[in-house]
């Protein structure tokens, strides 16, 4: 591909250079295509800009696919013969773009699966983009998605984000968009996320409830992500309405986020993490109980307390946001605060399409209430004696 002074979209570049190895006889009629999955390699692009650039090419009848078999070079410059005639009144359907950091955890598997039964409700396809919790990805995937012509794009936004330039300029361009779980500070968007700190303040109501006093919090790291901050302001706020001193020396808040999610994508506790949260449990033999950031920290804390010879919730007591399915009937039920899924997604959607209807309209942060589940893991304190992290 031949470099140009000005910027060329992705997609196009692709599109110019399949239709080069066609003109040049070097992919003849009748030949298979490399797969999107090679092209996407080839380039180091993702797939959503290869099967815009082939669906580009299809049209012009350059090439042609076989539902699982590929693409390949059409046998006359006409392209294939038309067995199809579709209405001319039959509506393209819309697409709406959907990026999520990842797929880890059934609390963002529901909320994609809700969100896409939402939008198919009112008319709209969803389209899922992984960003792999990356910034970098994420701007490269907004500016693909807007090359494809999406109607509007929800955002669930990558951890340690507090802006992005190509959200910044959805805003300026009154693009419609929503925001997920979180909010930027200082830039106004709409946004649907739960109440994150009265669920740390549900959190530790509860335990200081049961008589605990010495209550721990646990999390990955903190910076630019509302959601985590807000739920650290929450636990803070619990501890100040029943006069307990905010003691730093019970915050564990370094935690790597990929290295906890190996529980939820594996099944296998991150050793890291378990050590990190042991030594933090082991040295603080006042501190009866935590609190903890979401589930796969939640999961590996209750690992944790058991590989010191504690008991949950007789010996250390254990809370978390976010549950997994089939919570009720494993070996610990957990006590954990929820989020509403589908109200979420509801939500989301109907700002979403506010803001298609009208561009201009005022943006909106909404904040959806908590629930906690009472089960297990939680109990009145007791004192408990040194334990050795080793």
């Amino acid at each position: 591909m031949t470099k140009s002074s000005r910027r060329v979209p992705l997609y196009t570049q692709i599109r110019q250079y399949v239709k080069d190895q066609i003109d040049q006889q070097i992919w003849k009629p009748g030949d298979k295509l490399p797969s999107e999955i090679e092209l996407a390699e080839q380039f180091s692009v993702s797939r959503v800009t290869i099967k815009s650039a082939l669906t580009a090419l299809v049209e012009e009848g350059l090439i042609f696919r076989i539902q699982g078999k590929g693409s390949f070079v059409s046998t006359d410059s006409a392209g294939e013969s038309i067995i199809y005639y579709p209405s001319s009144d039959t509506p393209k359907p819309q697409l709406v773009a959907f990026l999520l950091p990842n797929l880890t955890g059934s609390f963002v598997t529901k909320l994609m699966q809700e969100t896409e039964q939402e939008l198919v409700k009112h008319g709209f396809k969803m389209l899922y983009c992984g960003t792999h919790n990356s910034q970098e990805m994420e701007k490269k995937v907004l500016s693909e998605v807007l090359q494809l012509g999406v109607k509007g794009i929800i955002i669930f936004p990558v951890d340690g984000e507090s802006y992005n330039e190509e959200i910044l300029r959805l805003k300026l361009n009154q693009f419609p968009f929503v925001v997920l779980d979180r909010y930027f500070r200082g830039i106004e968007t709409n946004s649907v996320s739960i109440d994150n700190v009265e669920g740390g303040r549900m959190a530790v109501n509860k335990l200081v409830e049961l008589g605990h006093s010495r209550i721990g919090f646990i999390s990955s790291k903190i910076a630019g992500t509302s959601s985590i901050e807000d739920r650290l302001a929450g636990y803070e706020k619990g501890l100040s309405e029943h006069h307990f001193p905010v003691d730093h020396q019970l915050r564990l808040t370094n935690l790597d986020a990929d290295k906890l999610n190996l529980v939820l994508n594996e099944g296998v506790v991150d050793e890291d993490s378990l050590q990190a949260i042991r030594s933090f449990i082991a040295s603080r033999p006042d501190m009866t109980a935590v609190f903890a950031l979401n589930l796969a920290i939640g999961l590996t804390t209750i690992k944790a307390v058991a590989s010191l010879g504690l008991r949950i919730p007789e010996d250390f007591s254990v809370i978390f946001f976010d549950q997994y399915e089939m919570a009720s009937f494993s070996a610990i039920p957990p006590t954990c605060v929820i989020q509403d899924e589908k109200a979420i997604s509801v939500t989301a959607v109907r700002l979403l399409l506010e803001s298609m209807q009208d561009p201009a309209r005022s943006n909106t942060r909404i904040t959806l209430p908590p629930k906690l589940i009472e089960r297990n893991s939680c109990a009145a304190p007791k004192v408990r004696e040194q334990v050795s992290a080793h």
